[in-house]
């Protein structure tokens, strides 16, 4: 069985609107064109997998189960909205702040890999025809240190560092957008041509 593409999904800033730490269930609200980018991604055949900082957690702002409670509530949203989200990975831990088991060095703390090699070693996926879509540097960084490509939104943080960082990057985004949806239309246009067929 061949492997399949993922479109990798940063959170805050990308997904939904930057509030700082989520520390409540009500601050999550998801960008109103988020269902349909996710649906031209499921239409391409490609894996919708969110990956995710969420330091909040080691830092003692919120619980883990919180996190999930939300997580699981975004999936089932999504799903009412014929979007599919096939799998969220999250890195809870901080290598200095706060306090037990999630105050740690780890190797999953982007642009470390290791939520995406997780995924990898779970759904069978192909790097080189993935793409890493999120609202900083550090996601552009990620996917370049995994052979991926970029894509940045101007939503959340991306916006300010587009336009006040980036001449100090080592790394340019292949797309930029202002939000979601116009990277998943920029995406399908360099899949499949203007005209909506494959290119050859």
């Amino acid at each position: 069985m061949a492997k399949k593409p993922a479109i990798f999904l940063d959170r805050d800033g990308t997904v939904n609107e930057e509030m700082g730490y989520i520390n409540h269930a009500e601050r999550f609200v998801l960008f109103p064109f988020v269902a349909d980018s996710i649906r031209i991604f499921n239409d391409l055949g490609f894996l919708v997998i969110i990956v995710t900082n969420q330091s909040g957690i080691a830092r003692g702002y919120f619980s883990e189960q919180l996190m999930i409670q939300i997580h699981n509530q975004l999936c089932s949203d999504l799903k009412k909205m014929g979007a599919r989200v096939d799998a969220i990975y999250y890195c809870p831990h901080h290598p200095t702040e706060g306090k037990g088991k999630y105050t740690r060095e780890c190797n999953c703390r982007k642009p470390k890999p290791g939520m995406i090699e997780q995924a990898v070693l779970e759904y069978d996926i192909d790097l080189s025809r993935s793409f890493m879509v999120g609202d900083r540097y550090k996601d552009i960084e990620f996917a370049r240190n995994l052979n991926m490509r970029a894509a940045l939104v101007l939503t959340g943080y991306g916006r300010g560092e587009y336009q006040y960082q980036r001449q100090s990057w080592q790394y340019d985004p292949d797309i930029v957008g202002d939000n979601l949806l116009q990277v998943a239309r920029q995406i399908k246009s360099d899949i499949l041509g203007q005209d909506g067929e494959p290119k050859r």
